[in-house]
């Protein structure tokens, strides 16, 4: 049996396994400020990359549309935009990404997840299948799939939600339904 003090405590108690010392909680907190801190950075940056990826995507659509012949655009050149606006889409998750990462209450995983789908399919939407192997289209086509399937089970693991978890479980009764 364990010793007592005055209060009736166990002695133990005060030293109890997984019992948080006030100077790792402090060394926590600062730890998490630091992150914190080093996101909203992050989000800046960002925020500076995607004006500056727009900036680029009108530029050299502005430059294709002046270039004999003007107004055209060849299917080359059209591509190579498709494959600009969705490096600028990508950015813009990776932004939210980021953003994100400031919430406790969101599901990380699903969000990178729809950012890994969204690269994938600028891969595809930019492939040029006449000069690429087979062997390229069918990995790409396994990375496809397994990024989708990965985030349709974590959409059903979540109840469906892309943001704050489970919302079902604030809604479920005693009863089970």
């Amino acid at each position: 049996m364990p010793t007592t003090t005055d209060q009736t405590r166990p002695v133990e108690a005060d030293h109890a396994v997984g019992a948080a010392h006030p100077d790792e909680d402090q060394l926590q907190r600062s730890l998490q400020a630091a992150i914190r801190f080093a996101v909203r950075i992050l989000s800046i940056l960002m925020t500076a990359v995607i004006l500056w990826g727009v900036a680029d995507v009108a530029f050299v659509l502005y430059q294709n549309l002046i270039a004999p012949p003007a107004g055209l655009l060849s299917i080359t050149d059209i591509l190579a935009t498709f494959g600009a606006f969705m490096a600028v889409l990508i950015a813009i998750e990776i932004f939210v990404n980021i953003n994100l990462y400031l919430r406790d209450d969101v599901i990380h995983v699903r969000i990178v997840m729809a950012t890994a789908l969204m690269a994938a399919a600028r891969k595809v939407i930019v492939l040029d299948f006449s000069v690429i192997s087979a062997d390229l289209v069918w990995a790409l086509a396994g990375v496809v799939i397994a990024t989708s399937v990965g985030y349709w089970l974590v959409g059903l693991a979540t109840g469906g939600t892309i943001g704050i978890g489970n919302s079902r479980s604030s809604e479920s009764t005693d009863d089970g339904s």
